[in-house]
């Protein structure tokens, strides 16, 4: 039995030609596959939410938005069998606005967005471990974020743009010459502003700077632009994703940067953006042993960069433990090894391994876009719970540098 590869092949095919063949092959299956799931634009929507999601979402009781309803307050859910409510996300989001407004003594929690005085936080996703689930951590960070009523900038740095993909852009088709983050940081008369970068997404509440191969051009092209010396100032390599970033800083609450898998120059970029740092971790002896070399290099990483004149001051680093199956006894130990050694920075929540969040991301999807019976109630219960707690604590760290 030959496969549609083997019937194309030819005796003379190089082994870059063949690669080729394949890649094209398979993105063509991967957006034939994205038509099907997301017929007919192949593009993604979000679900709407039950009255009883929206009520744990926004921290009131479903009675109370039963009653707003009734009185024809706040934003109109729509109804369904049974006189079942449901809510889109940008009416939870105006739902935040009105109670804001109804309760002022509430309104940070119900609308948690920056205030005057308060810093963009910048939050890095980082790893160069395989399976760590940097980009998983990523998306439901940026996911949660949202939902709890802050504005969201989610940029994909990584040129395999993982992310991108689970926010519906098929990296090969949908992203074009110099619409990544490369098109604002790039050193030639092709610059583009930020803005021009960012894409809607379907979540309200979060824009996407997407990734492609094309990323790698920075990694390429930043030698020779020092060799050159065409930088300086704010123009430095690694001072160049902190710019982009300052000029829509105004527009967001948090940025979530999902790094590449490797320390080079757009990692540097980003830790010297940061605020913040997530460093995930898959419990396994293995994965610990390949981030004690992450942590060295990128600790060498961070020392170049102060040399140069950069300034890493971040507000928080925390180890996200994630893909933790709790009842594993090995893994265990490595958690209590992980919390001896690092203490508080290791966050008290983990994210559990569970089939409802591998099934979710079999079709680009997150559980927070899932009905809830989609993967089953309670593995989905469960995985989500262990999900928002990592997230909650991540809130809570940044409304602490906030001053809340």
């Amino acid at each position: 039995m030959t496969t549609l590869a083997e019937d194309t092949v030819t005796m003379s095919e190089t082994a870059s030609a063949r690669i080729s063949r394949h890649a094209g092959i398979l993105s063509g299956q991967l957006r034939s596959l994205a038509t099907t799931l997301f017929p007919p634009s192949a593009s993604k929507s979000l679900r709407s939410f039950t009255s009883g999601e929206v009520a744990r979402i926004a921290g009131v009781s479903d009675g109370y938005l039963r009653q707003l309803s009734l009185d024809g307050l706040g934003p109109t859910p729509a109804t369904g069998i049974g006189g079942r409510r449901s809510y889109t996300l940008a009416q939870i989001h105006e739902l935040r606005g009105y109670l804001a407004t109804a309760r002022p003594r509430e309104a940070l929690e119900f609308l948690p967005r920056r205030r005057p005085g308060d810093k963009l936080q910048i939050i890095t996703v980082a790893n160069f471990k395989g399976g760590s689930a940097k980009t998983t951590t990523a998306l439901y960070l940026s996911q949660y974020l949202a939902l709890a009523g802050f504005r969201v900038l989610a940029i994909d740095l990584d040129p395999q743009a993982s992310l991108s993909a689970m926010f519906g852009y098929q990296p090969e088709f949908d992203i074009g010459a110099n619409e990544t983050l490369y098109g604002a940081i790039r050193y030639d008369e092709h610059r583009r502003p930020m803005h021009e970068v960012i894409r809607p997404t379907y979540f309200d509440g979060i824009g996407l700077v997407p990734g492609n191969l094309e990323l790698m051009e920075f990694e390429h092209t930043t030698p020779r632009a020092m060799v050159e010396r065409r930088e300086r100032g704010h123009d430095l390599f690694f001072r160049r994703v902190a710019s982009a970033i300052d000029q829509v800083a105004d527009d967001y609450d948090v940025v979530v940067v999902d790094c590449p898998p490797q320390l080079g120059y757009l990692t540097m970029g980003a830790l010297n953006a940061a605020t913040a740092m997530l460093v995930t971790i898959h419990p396994q002896m293995v994965d610990v042993a390949s981030m004690s070399q992450f942590l060295l290099m990128t600790s060498d990483l961070m020392s170049v960069i102060e040399e140069a004149g950069g300034r890493l001051d971040h507000d928080f680093i925390r180890y996200v433990i994630t893909r933790h199956d709790p009842n594993d006894v090995p893994e265990a130990q490595i958690v209590a090894l992980l919390r001896t050694l690092f203490g508080s920075d290791v966050l008290q929540a983990t994210v559990w391994k569970s089939t409802a969040i591998a099934n979710a991301g079999l079709t680009k999807q997150s559980l927070y876009e899932l009905e809830r019976g989609a993967v089953g109630r309670g593995a989905y219960d469960r995985a989500l719970e262990s999900v928002d707690a990592v997230n909650a604590e991540i809130a809570q760290l940044l409304k602490k540098v906030w001053g809340r």
